[in-house]
């Protein structure tokens, strides 16, 4: 797609009725959610779940680690056959394994069947994901489709924030089951409102080449210095921020001392930390580009995770230093994500949906790195997870600053 296109497709995009932009991103940004509501809405289950199917201790925790295995690895085939098909119905698709896999979860008798059907849901959902930013990326341009993924980040945010809140209520009155029925409702109606939705990728538009060429070219994509830039940013920030995920409870309760309802209330405020953010790099991309925001966003995410890092082996501050410079990280997402997606699609327009996937394999196949990391070289106290968030911010910024000499390279 030329430039020329791009621009006519932001200019398409900007022309359409104000309701209609509202109806579009209330669907992408469910879709782009998948990923959120598959876990958090059960958390609150797993210790009724586990009893229920007399599981032993540990194993229904491999019920989210299975879920990102696979949810990272099926990005790599979703990506191509979006590219050369369009992107509604391999959704479509997506939609409907994701539903099998909620309805498997729900009928599950044992743990093991129970992280098969996690693997299954897994699948389909992540298509939802995947192909929702390949959609961004047919109807607007580099920034302002930075811009689009700010605010469909933002909205997405909210699942973090209530899914575990809504899990439980749905336990209070009902099983655990229940909570799977619920995931499967959800993505019937997802379904339905994806063919309100038109097809995004025009036929003329499409990577025609066969399915096993396309596929092979993931080798090309990765020997693209600027896309491995783009994927190490994202993929080195999701380490970090999955170790904090893994271990924060561990930090805040066990070894701070805070109540449980205390940590979820801090939790939270981190969440709206980086959807403040992501409503900041809205409005300043369009101003400084998004290449340039990357780079502060890198930059903070190495300042902030060298101080956790500090914070937790000096203990100053006590828990409240602690929380502060996690939630600054944190909020690196707003500037990191977006950025980093929308620059590594408008690079390569007719792969799209392969470098969504791309990107997307890094982001989660990373922040399992991250997460077992911190688990691995657990010692009692919240170092491990202190310098695996330092390093990881420290490789998102030598990824941003090689994405910037590699762009002024090519410019010069």
């Amino acid at each position: 797609m030329s430039l020329n296109n791009n621009s006519a497709a932001a200019d398409i995009a900007s022309s359409r009725p104000a309701g209609r932009d509202l109806q579009r991103l209330a669907i992408l940004s469910t879709l782009m959610a998948f990923a959120a509501i598959s876990t958090d809405l059960y958390l609150p289950a797993i210790p009724s779940m586990s009893a229920a199917l007399r599981a032993q201790p540990g194993t229904l925790e491999l019920t989210i680690s299975a879920y990102l295995i696979g949810f990272s690895a099926g990005q790599l085939f979703w990506g191509p056959i979006g590219d050369r098909f369009g992107r509604r119905l391999p959704v479509a698709l997506g939609l409907v394994i994701f539903v099998i896999g909620s309805m498997g979860c729900a009928l599950s008798g044992d743990a093991w069947q129970l992280i098969g059907w996690r693997v299954v849901q897994a699948l389909g959902a992540c298509a939802s994901v995947v192909l929702a930013r390949a959609m961004v990326r047919d109807l607007y341009g580099r920034d302002r489709g930075a811009r689009m993924l700010s605010t469909l980040m933002t909205v997405m945010a909210i699942a973090p924030l209530v899914g575990p809140s809504v899990g439980a209520q749905i336990l209070a009155i009902g099983t655990w089951q229940a909570i799977f029925w619920t995931l499967a409702v959800i993505g019937v109606l997802t379904l339905a409102a994806l063919f309100t939705l038109p097809e995004t990728l025009a036929p003329e538009h499409r990577n025609t080449e066969p399915l096993g060429k396309a596929f092979a070219a993931y080798g090309a994509l990765l020997g693209n210095r600027r896309l491995l830039g783009y994927a190490g940013a994202v993929g080195f920030f999701f380490s970090g921020t999955f170790a904090y995920i893994a271990s924060s409870p561990f930090a805040f309760i066990t070894f701070h001392g805070v109540t449980p309802q205390l940590y979820a209330i801090l939790f939270a405020v981190g969440i709206v930390g980086l959807m403040v953010a992501n409503q900041i790099n809205a409005r300043l991309v369009g101003r400084f580009g998004s290449d340039r925001l990357l780079a502060i966003g890198a930059t903070g995410a190495a300042v902030t995770g060298v101080l956790v890092a500090l914070q937790v082996l000096t203990g100053l501050g006590g828990v409240w230093g602690f929380a502060i410079d996690t939630w600054l990280f944190v909020a690196m997402n707003g500037f990191i994500v977006a950025n980093a997606i929308s620059g590594a699609l408008a690079d390569f327009p007719t792969r799209a949906g392969a470098v969504s996937a791309l990107l997307g394999a890094f982001q989660y196949g990373c922040g399992v790195v991250g997460s077992g990391l911190a688990s691995v070289f657990a010692d009692g106290t919240p170092w491990p997870m202190g310098w695996v968030m330092a390093l990881s911010g420290i490789g998102c910024l030598a990824c941003a600053l090689l994405v910037r000499a590699d762009r002024s390279r090519v410019a010069g």
